[in-house]
C-alpha cells in the first residue's frame, strides 16, 4: 500500500445550508424543530475530514473514523450557512489526526478531534463479514 504523505497543516473546508432534515427534531428532539442538531454537525465534520482524505488514497483504500470528540458550543438556526474546516494536526503511517471546527454567519459554533486510519476496502468488509457469521452462529 502507497499511503500518500499526508501533511500537517493540509486542511479543507466545507460548507452546508442548515435544512429541516439537519435539525434536532430530525433526531428526537420534539423541542428544536428549527435548530442545527448535534448529530448532523458532526456528520458534517465526518464528510469534510473523508473528503479531506479519501480522494488522496489509492483505488482499493479508505479512511474510516476510529473516534470523533465534538463540542457543540452555539446554536445555528435552519437557514444558516454552517462553514466546517478540517485540518491535519498529526500523521503517522495510517492513523491520521484531524481538528474539526465549525463556524456559522456569527461565529464558531464547534470545535472537536477526529482519528481516523487508512484501511485496505476490501480486506475491512472480509472481516466484518467474518465476525457477522460468528456472531450469527453463537449460542448465546
Amino acid at each position: 500500500m502507497n499511503i500518500p504523505n499526508f501533511k500537517i497543516g493540509d486542511s479543507l473546508t466545507l460548507q452546508k445550508v442548515v435544512t429541516d432534515t439537519d435539525t434536532a427534531l430530525n433526531y428526537g428532539s420534539g423541542q428544536l424543530e428549527n435548530l442545527l442538531s448535534t448529530p448532523s454537525l458532526v456528520a458534517l465534520m465526518i464528510e469534510a475530514s473523508v473528503k479531506l482524505l479519501d480522494s488522496k488514497l489509492e483505488e482499493g483504500y479508505i479512511s474510516v473514523g476510529k473516534m470523533a470528540q465534538v463540542v457543540h458550543e452555539k446554536p445555528s438556526l435552519l437557514g444558516d450557512t454552517v462553514s466546517v474546516k478540517v485540518e491535519i494536526t498529526g500523521f503517522d503511517g495510517s492513523r491520521i489526526q484531524i481538528l474539526m471546527t465549525a463556524y456559522d454567519e456569527f461565529g464558531q459554533i464547534g470545535v472537536g478531534s477526529h482519528e481516523r486510519y487508512v484501511v485496505n476496502k476490501a480486506s475491512l468488509l472480509k472481516r466484518a463479514a467474518e465476525r457477522e457469521d460468528y456472531i450469527s452462529r453463537a449460542d448465546y
